[in-house]
């Protein structure tokens, strides 16, 4: 007869009773309530329209000052610039403040002493300080550093000596400037003008703010409105 032996830890874990677990009770914390913003007291409508009045003559005064530094505007008068600018056209003029190194190309505004006492002027740059210029009378072509520089604006061709004798260099800090309707433009073939000193250039033409009146219509042609080619 088998006998089943037992050893006395036989079955007292299954036996032992087990312990509860511990829950430890949830304690609520109450925050101090935040005050209440107070509520942003309402301005007076007087008090409203004055300060907008006062941003608004900020804003003036800034775009004066602005426009006062880089900015000025002139009327043309005379035909010389025909048919790019018309006589009694209204131009916008960036101001010799911002604008210091005129280019081939560029249409300039300038006032020389010299010419009917500081009349200011408009015309085109052909040439810069240190380049040749040399024109072709008989065919009406203009050379500088002797290539022929083309010249779409033209409304005449060049065809006028006015006294200036060519070739020749432009000076250091000089321009040798031309109209585009060449037939009636004094300008620096003549040595009445002859070469414009760079500080005599009072800005470049960029717009035409108003068209002028149109001689033969008599009327406005306002999409000339627009930059100056």
């Amino acid at each position: 007869m088998n006998e089943e032996i037992l050893h006395p830890e036989d079955g007292l874990e299954e036996n032992m009773p087990q312990e509860a677990p511990v829950v430890e009770p949830i304690v609520e914390i109450q925050l101090p309530e935040e005050p209440a913003a107070p509520a942003p007291k309402k301005e007076s409508w007087k008090k409203q329209l004055f300060k907008d009045a006062r941003d608004v003559l900020y804003m003036l005064a800034i775009f004066m000052l602005v426009y006062v530094l880089c900015f000025r505007t002139v009327v043309v008068v005379g035909s010389s610039m025909y048919d790019t600018l018309m006589h009694g056209d209204r131009l916008l003029l960036i101001n010799n403040f911002l604008y210091s190194e005129p280019k081939q190309g560029d249409v300039i505004v300038a006032s020389k002493d010299s010419f009917r006492d500081g009349e200011c002027i408009i015309k085109r740059v052909i040439a810069t300080a240190g380049q040749e210029v040399d024109i072709d009378f008989e065919q009406g072509i203009v050379y500088v550093d002797g290539e022929a520089i083309p010249e779409p604006y033209l409304y005449t061709q060049t065809h006028e000596q006015e006294g200036m004798q060519f070739p020749l260099v432009v000076p250091e800090g000089c321009l040798f400037v031309m109209g585009d309707n060449r037939k009636v433009s004094m300008d620096s073939r003549s040595p009445n003008i002859g070469f414009i000193d760079k500080r005599e250039v009072l800005g470049k033409a960029i717009f035409i703010m108003i068209p002028g009146v149109d001689e033969e219509t008599e009327n406005r042609d306002f999409g000339r409105i627009g930059v100056i080619g």
